[in-house]
């Protein structure tokens, strides 16, 4: 039967005090496969114990496959003293893993809604942003996924989404480009179907 203890076992626990997961023998039987095809002896000092630190690792990037974004928005408030204008979040910092390379994605989001008669508190956007963003992802996905989950569940007039990020299996390999930089934007409602709208969203998000 194959063992759930993993290599780094003689310290079990975090700096807080709580017990790591464990890892089960397959995975970091995986990861010395990769160290070893790699040209690494995955059994010398300095890698005995990176197999499950890898595999814990993974877990906490892919922590959105746990959780529904959606219910972040699920508390809202209405006593809003009649605002019904724009509200923007910007310059949300995020990291996340392309689907292709599981190379890291790290950028910033920008996210506008404009409410009707309830609003969300704003730390909720990033939440969403960041449930999504721990997913292996491409970020056009990404931006759209982000403006859909607030468009269902907030039945906003508006929303904007724009990310700005780079991508490590671009600048770190492949064309090795360091210092290119992708945008996406997703628009909906009011901002898609009104360019005045539109205009005064990306003006207000920066772009």
């Amino acid at each position: 039967m194959s063992s759930l203890v993993g290599p780094d076992e003689d310290d079990p626990r975090r700096p807080d005090g709580s017990a790591k997961p464990p890892v089960p023998d397959h995975v970091q039987d995986a990861i010395r496969t990769l160290i070893e095809w790699a040209g690494d002896d995955p059994h010398r000092e300095g890698l005995v114990d990176t197999p499950a630190r890898v595999a814990r690792a993974w877990k906490e990037y892919c922590l959105g496959y746990t959780e529904d974004p959606a219910t972040h928005l699920s508390r809202v408030f209405e006593e809003v003293g009649g605002y019904d204008e724009i509200v923007v979040l910007k310059d949300i910092p995020f990291q996340s893993h392309c689907e292709h390379h599981m190379a890291p994605i790290i950028g910033k989001a920008a996210i506008a809604y404009l409410p009707t008669d309830h609003v969300v508190g704003i730390s909720k956007l990033a939440r969403v942003l960041h449930g999504f963003a721990r997913r292996l992802q491409i970020q056009e996905r990404l931006t759209a996924e982000v403006a859909q989950c607030i468009w269902d569940n907030l039945h906003p007039r508006g929303v904007a989404v724009v990310i700005e990020a780079s991508h490590a299996c671009m600048t770190a390999r492949g064309v090795r480009t360091p210092g290119v930089g992708m945008v996406t934007s997703r628009v909906m409602g009011t901002f898609r179907s009104d360019s005045k709208s539109r205009e005064e969203v990306l003006r207000l998000m920066g772009y």
